[in-house]
């Protein structure tokens, strides 16, 4: 597993997101807490609640607004 950190213009930590070894991503904030799923097989990313949020990878775009 791999762990990319996300941070601001400020080089302040907003988020992470978790690569698993089947390849699909978890978005986290800053406290560690699940935002949203990315699987690269359907192409959807869903939030923390299952709910399909669109289509690609939006991840990112779900941590900034947890912040």
């Amino acid at each position: 597993m791999s762990t990319q950190t996300l941070k601001d213009k400020n080089s302040s930590i907003i988020g992470y997101i978790e690569t698993r070894s089947d390849g699909t991503q978890v978005g986290k904030n800053r406290n560690s807490s699940i935002v949203g799923y990315y699987d690269p097989r359907t192409n959807k990313t869903k939030n923390r609640n299952s709910s399909i949020v669109g289509e690609g990878n939006l991840l990112a775009s779900l941590i900034v607004s947890a912040s």
